[in-house]
This record gives structure tokens, C-alpha cells and sequence, in this order.
């Protein structure tokens, strides 16, 4: 397994870098490197971004506008174990989202955009921005609207992700 792998994160806004963290979630960030090497992510969107909160994506679903109404529930047709940790939840770390089952993740994730410790043991945090931080910024500043449970999270314009690339560590200037 080479550690020294990260994922590059290409949005409409510019480009965000994550390193993992294997040493505490290692089948977590090998399920994201599996899906990223398959172009599973490419063409998704950030369907919901909660300012101070988070932004989240990795929903297959966000591909085709059509199915904007079944955005959020969208998985590669598995499901993953969690694996809880001590890595607290804050600014620039990105973590599985789930349904109410803690085993329920499956493509979807979040990278948080403050502090949130009230997920810390909750949800599987796998790794943290490097890089980017100022694009991490801009998507979490996005103009938002009330989605369909009532949150305000649903971003006015589509917040592309073109790509993520697993690369080698040493090629990320």
C-alpha cells in the first residue's frame, strides 16, 4: 500500500489537495483511492455545502441533473464499515458522510469548513487538506438555497468536480 499517495481534487474553483490518513481509517482512504482511480468521482458536484459547516460530495448521482431530486443518496452500490477515530473533525479534514447507520458509507464525503467536534467518533475522518484551502474557501461561500429537507445547502449553481486523481505525493508542488 503506498502511503505516500494523494488525491487531487479538481473543482470548477480550482484545485484542493488531501492527504490520508491509512493509520487510522486504512480501508476507508483504499475504498476512496479505488473509486478516485476509476474515475468514479469525476463529473459529481458538491450538492451540499453548509456555510461554516461543511462542503459535501461523491454522490454518482450529481452526474446527471435530472435525478437532482434523489442528490444525497447516491453510492457506489456497497457499503463500507466505519472506522471511528481520534482525529478531530476541523477546517480542511474530510470524513465519510452516512445514513443513520454508522456502517452506511459508501462514496460520499465531506471536508469540513470549521470546526464540527460534535462528529468527532462519528463519522470516519480519513485525511485532511494539504493544499487549497483558499478553494475550500470559495465553495464554502457559495450562494446557497433551502433543499428539499429544509436545509439551506443546496448551492445555486452546479459546484462542479472534474477530477480526482490519486497521485504520488512527491508530484504535488
Amino acid at each position: 500500500m503506498n502511503t505516500n499517495e494523494v488525491a487531487v481534487i479538481k473543482t470548477d474553483m480550482g484545485e484542493m489537495v488531501v492527504e490520508f490518513w491509512p493509520d487510522v481509517a486504512p480501508n476507508t482512504v483504499e475504498n476512496f483511492k479505488k473509486l478516485a482511480k476509476k474515475g468514479f468521482y469525476d463529473g459529481t458536484a458538491f450538492h451540499r455545502i453548509v456555510k461554516g459547516f461543511m462542503i459535501q460530495g461523491g454522490d454518482p448521482l450529481t452526474k446527471d441533473a435530472s435525478k437532482a431530486a434523489q442528490w444525497g443518496t447516491g453510492d457506489p452500490g456497497y457499503k463500507i464499515n466505519a472506522e471511528f477515530n481520534d482525529r478531530p473533525h476541523v477546517r480542511g479534514v474530510i470524513s465519510m458522510a452516512r445514513g443513520g447507520d454508522p456502517n452506511s458509507a459508501g462514496s460520499q464525503f465531506f471536508i469540513c469548513l470549521g470546526d464540527a467536534p460534535f462528529l468527532n467518533g462519528k463519522y470516519t475522518a480519513f485525511g485532511k487538506l494539504i493544499k487549497g484551502d483558499d478553494v475550500l474557501g470559495k465553495l464554502g461561500d457559495v450562494e446557497t438555497a433551502f433543499s428539499g429537507n429544509g436545509e439551506k445547502s443546496k448551492p445555486t449553481t452546479r459546484q462542479g468536480v472534474q477530477s480526482i486523481k490519486i497521485v504520488p505525493a512527491n508530484e504535488v508542488k
